[in-house]
């Protein structure tokens, strides 16, 4: 049969409309870097099955921790093509995209997990969410936690000074190596799979890191001191590939966003009621515990804002919130 001109342009008319109707069903994938008992893998799971229930079906979660999927940096390239439709993230990770978001680690911006909730919920950070589809490829739906950040050494610290020259495992962000590099340690970054054996074997001196993943997953089992510092927070944030985002119904937009938020929100709550019962764990674990404060960093935290004032518009205006929230 010989096609005309006009079939071949009602067909490509058919093939557009096509590609902008939104998405009817969808079985989503999910990715994460944290095991399977993490609170954030148990909250990706528990939105997972909400939208199957919500959605009678049509929509479902499949859930992929462990970096099963790449690491984060590789996970949030997938977001921005649609290769991978939705991620349970650091903050951390994001804020390499998008520097305005390293606000959120500024040393001592909380003063404790209840706060640091408090400073997550507020109108100031939702706010910050709005750049993320046009800077970044994702579209944000809100916030959750990792706790404070602590420090695990296989030597004994008794001042920042005994700090200096170590190895410290981190999540690699500019934030956070600049911190360390305040400080004058040599900021190793290393995913979570390996910091075990990394910590055992001596790859590295020590380890930036939650109470829950220093209790849960033993990290203390090769180290000599627990420095409790609280000394930042590590935010998560729900993301939905903009692309894929794009493609759902109205409908479909409104519940998948209210529902991703609502579970990453949980685990705001989750650390809350937890963190003093890890924190409690790793007390009598047979370890030397000292609990310190911003005076034991001395001007590392003074050199670490006079860099981040210049490349996180938001810091000021985070920094009055969390002071209006304490």
């Amino acid at each position: 049969m010989k096609l005309t001109m006009k079939d071949f342009a009602a067909a490509a008319t058919a093939g557009l409309l096509l590609a902008a109707a939104p998405v009817a069903a969808k079985d989503f994938r999910l990715g994460l870097i944290t095991p399977p008992p993490h609170v954030w893998t148990k909250a990706a799971e528990a939105f997972g099955a909400e939208l199957a229930e919500k959605s009678g079906g049509a929509h479902s979660v499949a859930v992929f921790p462990a970096q099963q999927l790449g690491n984060e940096a590789e996970m949030l390239q997938q977001l921005q093509t649609g290769a991978l439709d939705m991620a349970f993230m650091t903050v951390a990770e994001v804020s390499n995209r998008v520097p305005d978001m390293g606000a959120f680690y500024a040393p001592y911006l909380a003063e404790n997990i209840g706060h640091a909730a408090a400073i997550l919920r507020s109108d100031t950070a939702r706010g910050m969410l709005e750049v993320l589809p046009q800077e970044a490829g994702v579209v944000g739906v809100g916030y959750g936690s990792a706790g404070l950040r602590q420090i695990v050494s296989r030597g004994e610290i008794n001042e920042v000074g005994d700090l200096s020259g170590l190895k410290i495992r981190i999540t690699p962000f500019d934030a956070n190596l600049d911190f360390y590099k305040a400080i004058g340690a040599a900021p190793t970054p290393m995913p979570l799979p390996a910091v075990y054996d990394a910590l055992a074997n001596g790859q590295v001196d020590a380890i930036d890191m939650d109470v829950e993943l220093i209790d849960v997953l033993k990290y203390y089992e090769h180290a000599d001191t627990i420095l409790f510092s609280n000394h930042m927070m590590f935010p998560m944030v729900g993301l939905i590939s903009a692309r894929v985002y794009a493609g759902l119904s109205d409908e479909d937009k409104a519940m998948i966003a209210e529902l991703m938020a609502k579970h990453v929100d949980s685990t705001l709550d989750t650390y809350t009621a937890k963190e003093p019962v890890w924190t409690e764990n790793l007390m009598g674990v047979g370890k030397t515990t000292k609990t310190v404060g911003a005076e034991f960093f001395g001007d590392a935290i003074g050199q670490w804002e006079e860099i981040w004032t210049a490349k996180a518009p938001s810091l000021p205006a985070l920094r009055e919130t969390a002071a209006a929230l304490k």
